[in-house]
């Protein structure tokens, strides 16, 4: 007979972050891609765009995910083939660097640009299946615990892999180095998947009976929406949370400004900010189980980080902001997983959570935006500004969110 909270599935749950981490790090939004974009690119234009799709192509497959996932006893099969997608997706890039690299600089970035978006694209599938997942494996409180030992050991594995990305870059050429990483990566990658799909998952006995058709899906989705004050008020200050994205990914290319920036101290500044995660995790999140009120603390962070960055002039000040960076993000990320869990009835939480994730992340979008602004600005800290602003509004607004009982 099954068991909630089995720590079996929860060794399996950790392990899978700690290699998809170690993969995963070498393409960090705030530190490796925007260079890797740049090295194909003189755009800031273009490195927004990248960033958004390592992430952004998620949201425009959520909710048919949903429609499905509704009726699914089990969903780990679906789970199974969507990570071997991903794998495929993330393989492409590191192949496309290596074969054709500087020959074709516009083609290689055509490639990395296709499969960075199918790699975030089925991750679509997979961000409904995973928190489905966890809210029948786990308990509300075990959950918190569980989650934050994914992000610990995510962190540390992130700290190892740049470590690795400190060495790599620093001793061979790019683009070779890149394609290198990728490549390397993606065995890692493999791991994790395989250990995470032998997960035990028990049936789901309240299931909800599909639509006829997808639009009639969109009709009821969109009602419930309307009819759910609390989730219209989370989602809003979910969407103000990714305002980051605004700015952090243009925050290494103004380091790479201010002094001359090595493979080390990129390598440096990944493993600072994953120590910033097992920080956040170890004495912050793993004890804080009002989610809202972690929501509202993370918001801090994320402030504190850009408000470091208008004042960083040398490594040991960029070395704060990734710390802080580190540290916000994890509690985002955990948070906002969890409070969707917390308010959808069992039967529509696939629903809920293709709402929540797939409006609050055209937010991954704000990188391209921040490189128009900085494309016409030619001002980092102005960009920080208004990245400071809207999170400030995020927070505020945070502190109205009343913490769900169950």
């Amino acid at each position: 007979m099954y068991k909630i909270d089995d720590p079996k599935n929860n060794y399996k749950n950790v392990a899978h972050s700690f290699f998809l981490s170690l993969a995963i790090t070498i393409a960090e939004p705030s530190t490796v891609l925007p260079l890797i974009v740049a090295h194909f690119s003189d755009s800031v234009v273009m490195v927004g765009i990248f960033v958004s799709l390592l992430r952004g192509g998620q949201i425009v497959i959520q909710l048919y995910a949903a429609f499905h996932a509704q009726a699914y006893k089990r969903v780990l099969p679906y789970l199974g083939k969507v990570f071997f997608f991903r794998w495929l997706s993330w393989l492409l890039v590191g192949l496309s660097i290596y074969f054709i690299g500087d020959s074709n600089k516009s083609l290689t970035l055509f490639f990395i640009g296709v499969g960075l978006f199918f790699f975030s694209f089925s991750a679509g599938f997979g961000t409904i299946y995973f928190k489905e997942l966890q809210a029948k494996l786990f308990s509300k409180k075990y959950r918190g615990r569980t989650m934050a030992n994914r992000q610990i050991a995510g962190a540390i594995a992130s700290i190892i892999s740049g470590g690795v990305a400190g060495y790599v870059l620093a001793n061979f050429e790019a683009p070779l180095n890149y394609a290198y990483l990728f490549m390397v990566s993606s065995i890692f990658m493999a791991i994790g998947f395989f250990l995470f799909v032998t997960i035990e998952e028990p049936a789901k006995e309240n299931v909800s009976q599909k639509e006829q058709n997808f639009r009639l899906f969109i009709k009821n989705a969109i009602k419930l929406l309307k009819e759910d004050k609390r989730l219209q008020q989370q989602i809003a200050v979910i969407f103000l949370s990714f305002s980051y994205f605004l700015s952090m990914p243009f925050v290494i290319l103004n380091a790479n400004n201010s002094f001359t920036l090595t493979g080390w101290m990129l390598g440096g500044f990944i493993m600072i900010q994953m120590v910033g995660s097992i920080f956040g995790s170890m004495l912050l999140w793993r004890k804080i189980h009002n989610y809202e009120k972690m929501l509202s603390l993370s918001f801090v962070f994320m402030i504190l980080a850009f408000v470091a960055a208008i004042f960083a002039e040398n490594v040991y000040g960029y070395a704060v902001v990734f710390l802080l960076f580190g540290i916000g993000i994890d509690g985002l990320s955990i948070s906002g997983m969890n409070l969707v869990i917390e308010i959808a009835p069992e039967d529509k939480r696939p629903i809920y959570t293709a709402l929540q994730t797939n409006i609050t992340s055209t937010g991954l979008f704000f990188p391209i935006l921040g490189g128009v602004l900085l494309k016409y600005l030619d001002s980092y800290n102005l960009i920080y500004i208004l990245s400071i602003i809207l999170l400030s509004v995020g927070f505020i607004l945070s502190l109205q969110l009343k913490e769900i009982e169950k």
